[in-house]
């Protein structure tokens, strides 16, 4: 088949159904595997056997229990790490004195993993709440302030310059001509973190394992041996994880619709 072929056949599904193709086909492939006995591993269960334990859960509120758990300090988390990183990446950006100041112990701080901060949160704060929420906004707090700090950096002096010939003052050149130029970058700043602090939070339950959440479903499957709920978990991940990051894109298209995102064609 010629590939003006094959892209004529692809064009005729459509667009909302084109993202469905993969799972779909991996779920098909897992319902054969148990079906006709290609695997009899106790690894993988029937996605029948995770459906059952999806209909437990929802009925039994276990998973709304986790799952508001787990977004109470995903929420938190990124609020505080993501304003946070607003006010200092616009520091950063905007002036070489906070960059002369700031900007050596920054770029030093984010050299350093993540789950490295693990053994000192939990011994100024414990293995409760605000040990996680402080590793959630320390996850969204550096894509924001690098993202912010580089989309104010390259907003093109031709602006800086125009905007002093018509006398704007601090507060027009930062709401008219900085904010514009600099919202791609701060934009994906935001989607960045709100990825990687889902991710935190459940990498913060996983560590420090004490009360709910979508990290402890993990944890509890993986300790009494129920694949059915492990799988069912990481189904629950996946999907929050797309609302997430669907979210902001939606958003940003919209905000920014005068910009040309992508070449791709298809």
């Amino acid at each position: 088949m010629a590939v003006e072929d094959q892209v004529s056949v692809w064009q005729r599904v459509p667009r909302p159904l084109r993202g469905w193709v993969l799972p779909l086909a991996l779920l098909a492939i897992w319902w054969a595997a148990r079906a006709f006995g290609w695997s009899d591993s106790p690894l993988l269960v029937s996605p029948a056997a995770v459906w059952h334990r999806a209909v437990d859960q929802v009925g039994s509120g276990a998973l709304w229990q986790a799952l508001s758990a787990s977004l109470w300090r995903w929420g938190w988390g990124f609020l505080i790490g993501s304003l946070a990183g607003l006010v200092v990446g616009a520091l950063l950006g905007a002036s070489r004195w906070a960059e002369r100041l700031i900007g050596p112990s920054f770029h030093t701080l984010k050299q350093i993993s993540l789950f490295a901060w693990i053994p000192m949160l939990s011994m100024w704060f414990g293995l409760g709440d605000a040990a996680k929420i402080a590793f959630v906004a320390m996850a969204a707090f550096f894509p924001v302030v690098l993202n912010t700090c580089e989309g104010i950096r390259s907003v093109p002096r031709e602006f800086i310059e125009v905007a002093r010939v018509y006398r704007f003052g601090l507060g027009q050149l930062l709401v008219r001509v900085v904010a514009p130029a600099a919202a791609p970058s701060i934009f994906t700043g935001i989607q960045l973190s709100l990825i990687y602090t889902w991710l935190a939070t459940l990498g913060a339950e996983y560590l420090m394992a004490s009360g709910q959440g979508i990290g402890n479903t993990l944890i509890d499957g993986r300790e009494h041996f129920l694949m059915d709920l492990v799988l069912f978990g990481v189904v629950v991940v996946g999907l929050v994880g797309f609302v997430i990051n669907a979210v902001p894109v939606a958003i940003e298209r919209r905000l920014l619709a005068w910009r040309d995102r992508t070449v791709a064609r298809y």
